[in-house]
C-alpha cells in the first residue's frame, strides 16, 4: 500500500507539473504565482515546490520581477516532438497527396506564426512547394486561419494584434475585424481556405487536426488545378488525413481525464 501511494503521489507531481507548463505557455509571457495558482486551483505551497524543481531542472525560468516563463531546455523538447509528428505525418500525408494530386502539408501553430513540420510535394511538375521548418503568417495561410478559427475571438484578435497582418499578395486581408468576421464560417464548415492571400496563383484547403494538437493539415496547389469546384471533394479527403494523423498521436483524452486534483 505503501508503494502504491507513492507511485500515485508521484503521477500527480508530474501532472501538476504539466499543468503548470501548459499554464505558463498559455500566458504567453511572464507569469505571477498568484495566476498560476488561480488557473490550477493548487495551494501556493505545492506550486512553489514545483516550480522551483522546474526551475532547478531549466524547464523554467524566473525573471528579476520574480514571475516565470518557459525556459530554455523546452526548446529541444519541442524540436524533437516537432520531428517526430513530421514522421508521424509523413504516410497519411503521402496517401493525401495521391488522392488529391497536390503537395499535402502538415504545420503547427508556433507562438503567434505557424511553422510548417511536413510536407509531401505533388508530382506535377508546377506545384506548390513550402520547406520544412519554413514559418508563416497565421492571418493570410489556410492552416493558419483554420488554427485561429478553433481559438476564442478575443485570443484571436490579440494574436493578429501581436504578429500584424501584412499584405503578401493583393488578396491578403490585412483588417482584424474583416478576417475575425470570417471565422464564424470557418469554424461552421470545419476547414479553411486561402484564396491566393500567401502566394498569388495558389489555393489552400486546410483542416484542424482534431483533439487538442494545434496542427493543421492542408493541400496547396495552382488555383487551375485545385478549382473552387474541387474543394468539396478535397475536404474530406482532408479532414479524413486529419484525422488518420490525430489517431496515430493519440492525442485524444483519455475518458474521464481532467486535471489533477488540487
Amino acid at each position: 500500500m505503501v508503494a502504491s501511494a507513492r507511485r500515485s503521489e508521484g503521477v500527480q507531481s508530474i501532472e501538476r507539473a504539466f499543468l503548470l507548463l501548459e499554464l505558463m505557455a498559455e500566458a504567453d509571457g511572464e507569469v505571477a504565482i498568484s495566476r498560476l495558482a488561480e488557473g490550477s486551483g493548487m495551494p501556493l505551497s505545492s506550486i512553489h515546490r514545483l516550480v522551483r524543481t522546474l526551475v532547478r531542472s531549466g524547464y523554467v525560468r524566473q525573471t528579476p520581477s520574480r514571475r516565470y516563463v518557459l525556459g530554455p531546455r523546452l526548446i529541444h523538447l519541442g524540436e524533437v516532438a516537432s520531428r517526430a509528428l513530421g514522421t508521424v505525418a509523413r504516410p497519411h500525408l503521402a496517401r493525401l497527396t495521391d488522392a488529391v494530386g497536390e503537395t499535402a502539408n502538415l504545420a503547427m501553430l508556433d507562438g503567434d506564426g505557424v511553422i510548417y513540420t511536413a510536407q509531401v510535394p505533388s508530382r506535377h511538375s508546377m506545384r506548390m512547394f513550402t520547406e520544412v521548418g519554413r514559418r508563416v503568417h497565421v492571418h493570410c495561410t489556410g492552416v493558419g486561419k483554420v488554427l485561429l478559427a478553433g481559438m476564442a475571438t478575443d485570443e484571436a484578435r490579440a494574436l493578429l494584434a501581436r504578429a500584424g497582418m501584412p499584405p503578401q499578395t493583393q488578396r491578403t486581408v490585412t483588417d482584424p475585424e474583416a478576417l475575425l468576421a470570417q471565422l464564424p464560417r470557418i469554424r461552421a464548415q470545419g476547414y479553411a481556405v486561402d484564396e491566393g492571400e500567401q502566394e498569388a496563383g495558389v489555393r489552400c484547403v486546410a483542416v484542424a487536426v482534431p483533439g487538442g494538437v494545434p496542427a493543421a493539415v492542408s493541400v496547396s496547389g495552382p488555383e487551375g488545378r485545385l478549382t473552387l469546384e474541387t474543394v468539396p471533394r478535397v475536404v474530406p479527403l482532408v479532414r479524413a488525413a486529419a484525422t488518420a494523423i490525430a489517431a496515430a498521436l493519440s492525442v485524444d483524452r483519455l475518458p474521464g481525464a481532467s486535471r489533477p486534483p488540487a
